[in-house]
């Protein structure tokens, strides 16, 4: 009895170090400081965040740094980027662009296609072309914005050549 009376103080001892010792290991968590120089410049738009991540999260972002090591740098550049304007959105900005996301994954594949396409040759647009493309977009009515998201959708009839979609409206 006196033997099981010492064991359980030691027990709780033993129990209580390893609540005291087990949060900061079972988390899981990466300082920052312990990730490679490349992963650091690959994430550095999350190094002001990153303590705060949920383990689940970095775990995901190291474990997709060993796949963008292997990209060109130029495709490295543009991924930290990616991460830097996704910091930059507002919460709605990011609920919104992870619907378009949504939207475009279930789409046919040759709509995706045709959109991917037509994002090329927006891309191929001088800053002033963007720009009287955004000011057209913005001039429209609701309406024709449905208009033209419903023509981009699954059942859409956007002929391959079509420019960026637009329905031919105010120019």
């Amino acid at each position: 009895m006196l033997l099981q009376r010492m064991r359980l103080p030691n027990l709780l001892v033993f129990v209580f170090g390893l609540t005291i010792a087990v949060p900061s290991y079972a988390q899981g968590t990466h300082p920052w400081g312990s990730l490679s120089p490349q992963q650091q410049y690959l994430l550095a738009p999350l190094q002001s965040q990153w303590s705060t991540l949920p383990p689940a999260r970095q775990d995901h972002m190291i474990q997709r740094t060993q796949e963008w090591m292997k990209l060109p740098p130029e495709r490295q550049q543009e991924i930290r980027e990616r991460i830097q304007r996704w910091q930059q959105m507002t919460p709605e900005q990011r609920e919104q662009a992870r619907q378009n996301q949504h939207l475009y994954e279930n789409l046919p594949a040759d709509k995706q296609q045709q959109l991917h396409e037509a994002f090329k040759r927006y891309q191929q647009l001088s800053p002033d072309q963007r720009e009287e493309l955004r000011r057209r977009w913005q001039q429209q009515s609701p309406e024709e914005h449905r208009q033209w998201l419903d023509h981009m959708g699954p059942h859409s009839t956007l002929p391959a050549g079509r420019a960026f979609g637009m329905p031919r409206g105010r120019h």
